[in-house]
């Protein structure tokens, strides 16, 4: 009972763990990391293919984020934005976020995480509707297969059937259909025609739901948390068409996309669209500082600026928002994607990638790989012709990953997927390792359920 997976087991209540897998291996407990690479209490070293969990595009020891920690830690440790007052770094990096935004200008509100973004965004919508006098205008639209946060609000905007057992979704709370064109298409159904059909489907919702009645539509550039989901070409053309004939906001939460992980600083820019507010976290700080933030365009920031001052305030906020440290962190993660090379090794990297996805697809029980940029997702299935997937209680895509770590990779089981998102930091040798073990794991399952 002393054993670290034995304590971890006796202390620790576990979120988002598949029970079964860690009642029978044990928890993996981690002590350290070198770049790309994280080690556990045994000395094993894992490739993180995932990034931690989608954030640490740096690596694990990078000594200009770890510097910029140490220095804030030692000028001023602590602080919050309320009141008025708040630190010079917090200043240094709202004017960072607008600079770098698609946003000709704005403004930023801090949290302490993407969950807590997207709430305070449609706290937000909400205030505003009221303060416009349309109190009515409560509905939040996100799509089926989603992934918004947990808190009750966050996860009543996830399209995921599992929030059932918390009673979500809250009233209010609407879901439309998933961009996944190769397994929501139709029969014969060109992928312009499926955008289209979306779009319909989208309209149709808003008028049965009654236009006034909606507050904003959320939409991840590409869904992370959902199985690596790209938008097809012209979606969100289409959508935002839709959205702007009845006044109704687009939100892009970049809480995964934002700061380089599709090819471009930002996946509104790689989809060519110009949302109304961005939701970021996650690359915000590589991973080094709990953040998130809410990044308005011009005309909420207007809209919200005046109903804050009708009322002379706006009542919400968290005690470590805008945190010096945070954000002195945030700032020097901004600088290593924008100038010191990370986003142009994110495009270096990303056809080899891509190559390696493509391969691996030609598996005969792999049914899909897509992807964009350095995320990217391999779907299994039990007959490719007829894309049947595997039985549930068969845990496919967990068994891959348990025989991943057990090879030495971290990847991530999502549905029937297996989702890769490596630092930005890898090199093409990283890439070759990660491909390499994946292989191996695949053989080595569908050997034995296929």
């Amino acid at each position: 009972m002393n054993s670290w997976e034995s304590r971890a087991d006796e202390y620790s209540f576990y979120g988002f763990t598949d029970l079964p897998s860690v009642a029978q291996r044990g928890a993996v407990v981690l002590t350290h990391g070198e770049g790309p690479y994280i080690f556990d209490t045994h000395g094993r070293q894992y490739l993180d293919g995932n990034s931690g969990l989608w954030n640490m595009v740096a690596g694990f020891d990078h000594p200009g984020l770890t510097e910029a920690a140490k220095a804030q830690y030692d000028r001023f440790p602590g602080y919050h934005a309320f009141f008025g007052r708040m630190s010079d770094q917090t200043v240094m990096l709202s004017e960072k976020l607008i600079e770098v935004s698609p946003f000709e200008r704005g403004k930023v509100f801090y949290t302490n995480s993407g969950s807590e973004a997207n709430d305070t965004l449609v706290k937000m919508l909400w205030f505003l509707a009221g303060s416009e006098g349309q109190p009515q205008r409560r509905k939040i639209i996100t799509r089926w297969n989603s992934y918004h946060g947990v808190t009750a609000v966050s996860a009543s905007m996830t399209g995921k059937p599992y929030n059932s057992v918390f009673g979500l979704p809250l009233p209010g709370f609407i879901q439309v259909g998933s961009p996944h064109y190769w397994r929501m298409g139709h029969e014969g159904e060109s992928e312009e025609q499926f955008v289209q059909r979306l779009a319909r489907e989208l309209e149709a919702t808003i008028i049965k739901e009654g236009p006034d009645t909606i507050a904003g539509f959320f939409a991840e550039p590409v869904i992370g948390a959902g199985g690596v989901i790209p938008a097809p070409k012209g979606y969100f053309q289409a959508v935002q068409a839709v959205l702007q004939r009845y006044g109704i906001p687009l939100v892009a939460d970049e809480v995964i996309t934002g700061f380089g992980r599709t090819g471009n600083l930002w996946g509104c820019q790689t989809y060519e669209f110009v949302p109304d507010a961005i939701i970021s976290s996650k690359a915000l700080t590589a991973g080094y500082f709990p953040m998130g933030a809410v990044i308005l365009g011009p005309d909420l920031t207007d809209r919200l600026q005046a109903a804050a001052e009708a009322i002379e305030e706006f009542p919400h906020g968290f005690t470590a928002s805008g945190h010096p440290v945070g954000c002195a962190i945030a700032l020097k993660a901004i600088d290593l994607v924008v100038n010191e090379g990370l986003l142009e090794n994110v495009r270096r990297l990303t056809p080899k990638f891509e190559a390696g996805l493509e391969y691996l697809s030609q598996n005969p029980n792999i049914g899909e790989w897509r992807g964009k940029g350095l995320m990217g997702a391999l779907e299994a299935v039990q007959d490719k012709a007829t894309k049947t997937p595997f039985p549930g209680n068969l845990s496919v895509s967990e068994r891959i990953a348990n025989t991943c770590t057990d090879h030495g990779l971290i990847c991530r089981p999502l549905g029937q997927s297996i989702v890769l998102c490596p630092p930005f930091i890898c090199t093409e040798a990283h890439l070759d390792e990660m491909f390499g073990k994946l292989e191996e794991a695949l053989k080595k399952v569908f050997a034995e359920v296929a």
